[in-house]
């Protein structure tokens, strides 16, 4: 049986394909691993150069280098792979290394940016409270400059109240005083005038009975205008004038007496013609009260005389 001999070309078809096929898978698994892991410096074109002498050698030379290639890439393949993996291993503890460095880089950036937001707020925090102590030390200083300018005008308002005060009552005691030494002046003109018609009731009603009934008769008119002037003199001054009196008016008036000198009762015989007028002198008799002066007389002088009197009154007196 012949068998037929195969060219060299066709003995090398089987292995350049594998060999191919081999260094395709190996760049598709790079091209994989490149594409989740960081970039790797290219491989070594271990086929492209075995090509490349391929073409240039002849014929015996590129079938025993191919045959070469071929044992040398089993025996690189293996090694290359695990340098490969070591590679990216580093460059993945690397790409680690890196990443952690920029995480703490920027954790330690992220604290530096809080510290200084803390300094930041706590310097604005210290200028708003510093601003609030200025604030609040400017409304005390206004609040204790109105406190006091009002205890000033306060002080100045009791001043002049308590001057004024003084002013009044020393008005009022001046005003008292005048007022005092008038009534008294008054009172002391009235008791020296009573007193001179009391001493010359006296002297006309002195001694004995006969005597009184002597200088009665004989100057009887004298006294009972005495009295009579008396009489309208207490009435004068206990008149409240009204409105309506007038010069020239007159009222008689009927005054009952009890033997004391007590004015029991007064009342009008002849009016005037003015109510108001006449009401005046009757209430102004009421007030007089008393004559004491009407003790001097003996009794029969009193009962005919001073029982009761007639007198007559007019604004004028």
């Amino acid at each position: 049986m012949q068998h037929s001999e195969r060219s060299p070309s066709e003995s090398y078809f089987w292995p350049v394909v594998w060999a191919v096929g081999l260094h395709v898978l190996m760049f598709a698994m790079l091209f994989v691993s490149f594409a989740f892991s960081p970039e790797l410096p290219p491989a070594r074109p271990v086929v492209q150069a075995t090509l490349y002498q391929l073409k240039s050698q002849s014929q015996a030379t590129t079938q025993t280098t191919q045959k070469v290639a071929g044992e040398a890439q089993k025996t690189s393949a293996p090694q290359f792979e695990t340098e490969r993996l070591e590679q990216k291993k580093a460059e993945e503890q690397k790409l680690v290394q890196a990443k952690a460095a920029e995480q703490k880089k920027a954790e330690e950036a992220r604290k530096a940016e809080a510290a200084k937001a803390e300094a930041a707020k706590k310097a604005e925090a210290e200028k708003k409270a510093a601003e609030q102590k200025r604030q609040a030390d400017i409304a005390k200083k206004r609040a204790e400059e109105e406190a006091k300018k009002k205890a000033a005008e306060e002080a100045k308002k009791k001043a002049a109240a308590e001057e004024a005060k003084k002013k009044a009552a020393a008005e009022a005691a001046k005003k008292k005083a005048a007022e005092d030494a008038k009534r008294k002046a008054e009172e002391a003109r009235r008791k020296a005038a009573e007193d001179q018609k009391a001493a010359a009731l006296a002297e006309l009603l002195s001694d004995n009975v006969q005597n009184q009934q002597a200088l009665a008769e004989t100057h009887g008119d004298q006294v009972a205008g005495n009295l009579d002037d008396l009489i309208i003199k207490l009435i004068t001054e206990n008149w409240q004038r009204p409105m309506s009196a007038r010069r020239g008016m007159s009222v008689e008036l009927l005054i009952q007496m009890l033997p004391d000198g007590t004015i029991a009762n007064a009342s009008v015989s002849r009016s005037s013609g003015d109510a108001p007028f006449d009401s005046s002198a009757v209430a102004a008799v009421r007030n007089v009260g008393r004559i004491p002066e009407m003790q001097q007389l003996d009794r029969a002088t009193f009962d005919s005389l001073y029982r009761q009197r007639r007198v007559i009154f007019k604004p004028e007196d």
